[in-house]
């Protein structure tokens, strides 16, 4: 039988197992506090900026404001690309809209715009249409489409009264981008498109899709730089955005008025280019065009059949380029809004590309016809040969004294296979030395006398072609001019080509009279401005300042030499002296000692055989050489008719404006009509 405990126990043993069990419940509320204040410090010491971060960007909602793009000026100060504040009209395809709605509401508009818009932006029925794009042409269904800009106060106080008759019309500020009407060096000044067109096939583009900073993030509806100075310096011409916090609530919604940043505007660049002289340039290009086209005698004829022309000139000692043209141009505009149309893309597609300095194509649509004819990289023909005589004094291969008896041919190979090289139109000029070579335009000299001489050289080893093309290219002839310019083209090389599948013997011989490569006319004009300046070779600018919005300096110029070669004085004064002597069309009256080198190179193209380009170097004053000029025209015939002519024109604008002797020398009402005629 079980004894009952002692009650006195039972209730010490009771009390000691609650207290046990209270103080069990106070250490464990006691560690919870603990854990709690410990994580409740890491909150506020650790965390709590993170956090902060956090809450900052849950309670606003950033808006991107797109900065106003930075002008684009020449050497005076001309805009030749500016934007503009302008508020624009837009118009996004609404559900179930058809194209018959689509006919009345560009009616509507129509009426509207008559009534209320200003005169200088009155727009036709068809371009409305045209630029609603019912048919997703250029823009996909609910990409709003800008149907015009600039639109007056009278017309944005009517469709804000009016919005709710409108559906899909939106009234935009926009920044647009304005071209010179004048068409000033279009394709060296570049265009725009749309961000979105161009982020995922551009890298430039593609890696700014990364960027975390806001102010520097791209719109998808913002215009960015795709080509020639509005891409080069695009991030220098963009700025940057600005951006308007919206205060927003748990539900997303606005609360209060936004804390704005402001956009900063880009930079302004001034060019190199004087609008004055580039217009003269692109107007003597056309003008000598047209003129051969109609002529009717002479060796003018010869340069009938060429559409394009392209020139370059500048200075000798600088290397700034004053002129560059592309001729035929187009009107830039076409690409305000940062869209084209596929009509405009097509009439545009020929002289969109920058012919001085890739290659361009001539303007025929036919395919066929269009191989028939030269594109705008050419071989230099003679113009290569003060080189050669330079490469061939300086590898001892001939003297300034060299005499040589030039019978009009030269045979090279072995016998009974030989090769036969003709002087131009069989002239046969007797005995000549270096300089009367290059007077003369001797390709028998340059053929036996530094051809061949440098392939017995090196033994008729790769070697001399080698030797050669280091020369090529230190004369910046067969590399990139150092321009930056987008999509530039380093020339087309023949002669390692020739060495493999004729020899090593007629590569030379033939590159030796300018027949074994192709190259740009910007590389022409640097190489013309290194014999001006005797050995450097300078980088083309085309940017002399870049100012802020307030006219402070961003980034100066400075002349940048990128090589150059050393010969003795005797080697230029031959150069010189032979250069001086060509004779040349067009420069009758001309007031400067001048040097000057004509080309006329011949190519095969499609069915035709031996096409002649005309290709022309020259440098003034002689004394002192101040500006280099180079002139390409494809199918232009013999150098000193189809080149030379355009040149002179553009000495004289330099001249007027800029002066070849330090000073202009405006024309008077006297003189104004006398440039030089061909």
């Amino acid at each position: 039988m079980k004894q009952h405990e002692d009650p006195k126990v039972q209730a010490a043993r009771n009390r000691n197992s609650f207290t046990l069990r209270l103080n069990m419940f106070f250490g464990i509320t006691f560690l919870l506090f603990s854990i709690l204040i410990v994580r409740l410090a890491i909150l506020q010491f650790v965390d709590g900026p993170t956090l902060q971060d956090e809450f900052d960007k849950n309670s606003t909602r950033p808006v991107k404001i797109p900065p106003i793009r930075g002008n684009i000026l020449d050497s005076k100060g001309a805009p030749l690309a500016y934007s503009t504040s302008t508020q624009s009209l837009y118009f996004t395809i609404q559900p179930g809209f058809k194209k018959a709605d689509a006919d009345k509401l560009a009616q509507q508009l129509l009426d509207i715009f008559k009534r209320l818009g200003k005169p200088e932006q009155a727009i036709t029925l068809e371009e409305i249409k045209k630029r609603m794009d019912m048919d997703h042409i250029q823009n996909t269904y609910s990409v709003p489409r800008r149907i015009k800009i600039g639109l007056s106060q009278d017309e944005i106080a009517y469709f804000a009264e009016n919005r709710e008759q409108y559906p899909g019309i939106d009234i935009v500020e926009e920044s647009v981008r304005n071209y010179d009407k004048d068409d000033v060096a279009v394709q060296l000044v570049g265009y725009l498109k749309k961000y979105r067109g161009v982020k995922e096939t551009m890298t430039k583009y593609k890696k700014s899709t990364e960027e975390e900073d806001a102010k520097k993030q791209y719109l998808d509806d913002e215009d960015v730089g795709v080509d020639g100075l509005e891409y080069m310096y695009q991030d220098l011409l963009r700025g940057q955005n600005g951006v308007k916090l919206y205060p927003v609530n748990a539900q997303n919604t606005i609360i209060g008025p936004p804390t704005v940043t402001v956009p900063v505007k880009g930079d302004n660049l001034y060019l190199t280019i004087d609008k004055r002289v580039q217009m003269l340039t692109q107007q003597a290009i056309m003008d000598h065009l047209d003129f051969m086209k109609h002529a009717t005698s002479g060796s003018w004829v010869d340069g009938a059949d060429a559409t394009t022309g392209y020139a370059v000139a500048m200075e000798v000692k600088t290397g700034k380029v004053v002129a560059m043209a592309s001729m035929p141009d187009y009107d830039p505009n076409v690409w305000s809004g940062g869209t084209i149309s596929t009509d405009d893309l097509k009439a545009i597609q020929y002289f969109q590309t920058n012919g001085t300095i890739r290659q361009s194509y001539p303007p025929y649509d036919d395919d066929k016809e269009r191989n028939r004819h030269p594109s705008s990289m050419v071989p230099l023909g003679s113009t290569q040969k003060p080189l050669s005589v330079l490469l061939g004094l300086n590898e001892n291969l001939i003297t300034t004294h060299t005499l040589y008896q030039d019978r009009g041919v030269y045979y090279f190979g072995k016998a009974g296979h030989q090769v036969a090289i003709h002087d131009s139109q069989g002239h046969a000029y007797g005995t000549i030395d270096p300089a009367a070579a290059i007077a003369h335009s001797s390709n028998t000299f340059m053929a036996q006398e530094i051809g061949n001489e440098l392939y017995k050289k090196y033994n008729g080893s790769i070697k001399g072609v080698d030797v050669w093309d280091s020369y090529m290219k230190q004369f910046g002839l067969g590399v990139l001019t150092g321009s930056g310019l987008p999509g530039e083209n380093t020339g087309v090389i023949d002669y390692y080509h020739e060495a493999e599948n004729a020899s090593p013997q007629s590569a030379l011989i033939r590159a030796s009279f300018g027949q074994q490569a192709k190259y740009t006319t910007l590389q022409l004009a640097q190489y013309a401005a290194m014999l001006g300046n005797r050995g450097k070779r300078m980088q083309p600018q085309f940017v002399d300042k870049v100012v802020d919005q307030e006219g402070k300096l961003v980034q100066g110029y400075t002349p940048k030499v990128l090589n150059t070669v050393s010969f003795p004085k005797e080697f230029w004064d031959e150069i010189d002296d032979g250069m001086s002597k060509v004779s040349v069309q067009g420069f009758d009256d001309f007031k400067y000692d001048f040097l000057r080198k004509t080309g006329t190179s011949e190519q095969d193209v499609g069915d035709r055989k031996k096409v002649e380009n005309s290709v022309f170097i020259a440098l003034a004053p002689a004394e002192d050489p101040v500006l280099a000029v180079a002139v390409v025209v494809p199918d232009g015939g013999f150098g000193a008719y189809g080149a030379a002519p355009i040149a002179r024109k553009i000495f004289d604008a330099y001249d007027e404006y800029v002066g070849l002797d330090g000073t202009p020398h405006p024309k008077t009402p006297d003189t104004g009509s006398d440039e030089a005629k061909p």
